[in-house]
């Protein structure tokens, strides 16, 4: 067993409400940097100073969407997660038990058929699975109404156990989050943007660094199975394409704001290392086999050891510390967060992965 995956998170280490509830703001949070091997701690307002003239970081604009609403199933009372709008109009969701706490817990998917009596009259209809139907946690549905008009109307943010209370959409949107014209957006925040205000941008393209936007509507993660992600909507627009590859030629470093930015992003690069304008889905994921053929740095939350995304971290580490180094760099890094009583989830502290040597 790797020091990875021995490291165990106490449950005091979950960040139990934003930022600006602990402290003087949400970037009153603490930024752990890997340059390779080496680990070094600061606060989040230092990274201007870390990051340099000609780094781009590259940003999903996809807004949160207020992505559960209650439900009752025959008798019982359930909680609908939506996730991700198919392009033949129906739903994938995720049905989920509430706990008496104002969180969930996981339930069996299905049944197919099954009716989901919403708020305002609504109905949802359970149709197949995404998967095998014996386990699959996510299932297409057809929804009487638009969805973005209930959501509207009577959804709330996605909120997990380890959260203290209810918070306003508001406190889950990141500052680069941009309306969609069709109400789409991402069933969960894209976490790692959470910290940068509009004074952290400001004061980053002061110094010369640079933002790319992509836009990748992320679904309901796998909070307890841990799966690889599904596939996603996504779109890297032709300004990113030309930015990152005029970066990249003058010697700029590439980095990925979230796991979400890499996915997309990489999905735009082709074998050749070019980035290419385009949009779509994706069921790109990335691991240590795979690579990363653009990214060279990430900037991301500290996620649990089982989590399927440790994966796409180890890429890019092993893209700046060297081939079969990712999971000692990321276990260094895990257990130093762990020592310094670092914070764990969407409102806690971020860590920073950078290559130990100049840009390729």
């Amino acid at each position: 067993m790797s020091v990875l995956e021995a490291l165990r998170v106490p449950a005091e280490l979950s960040a139990r409400v934003p930022a600006e509830q602990r402290g003087a703001g949400r970037d009153d949070v603490r930024l752990m940097v890997s340059r390779g091997a080496a680990v070094s701690h600061h606060a989040f307002r230092d990274l201007p100073g870390v990051l340099r003239a000609g780094d781009v970081l590259v940003v999903n604009t996809s807004p949160t969407l207020a992505a559960a609403v209650n439900g009752r199933l025959g008798g019982d009372g359930v909680v609908v997660h939506f996730s991700t709008h198919g392009d033949d109009g129906r739903w994938s969701v995720e049905l989920r038990d509430p706990d008496g706490r104002g969180s969930t817990r996981p339930r069996p998917g299905g049944p197919a058929g099954g009716v989901v009596r919403l708020p305002g009259g609504a109905r949802l209809v359970l149709e197949e699975p995404l998967g095998a139907a014996g386990s699959a946690r996510l299932w297409w549905a057809s929804v009487s109404v638009g969805v973005p008009g209930l959501l509207a109307a009577y959804g709330r943010p996605i909120r997990y156990g380890y959260t203290e209370r209810d918070q306003p959409l508001a406190a889950y949107q990141t500052v680069f989050a941009r309306p969609a014209p069709d109400g789409a957006g991402s069933a969960e925040m894209p976490s790692a943007a959470r910290p940068f205000t509009a004074g952290a941008v400001a004061e980053l393209v002061s110094r010369g660094v640079q933002f790319a936007p992509v836009t990748l509507h992320t679904g309901v993660a796998s909070a307890e199975a841990h799966e690889p992600p599904y596939p996603e909507r996504f779109s890297v627009p032709a300004v990113t394409a030309w930015l990152v590859g005029a970066a990249r030629a003058a010697g700029g470093r590439i980095v990925a704001v979230g796991t979400t930015a890499v996915r997309a992003l990489e999905s735009a690069a082709g074998a050749d290392g070019v980035v290419r304008p385009v949009e779509g889905w994706t069921d790109l994921v990335v691991t240590p086999r795979r690579g990363v053929r653009v990214v060279d740095g990430l900037l991301t939350g500290l996620h649990e050891p089982e989590a399927s995304h440790l994966l796409m971290l180890e890429a890019v580490a092993e893209r700046a510390a060297g081939p079969g180094a990712g999971r000692r760099v990321l276990g260094r890094a895990y257990a130093e967060a762990l020592r310094r009583l670092y914070l764990w989830h969407e409102f806690g502290d971020v860590h920073l992965l950078l290559p130990d040597e100049g840009p390729h």
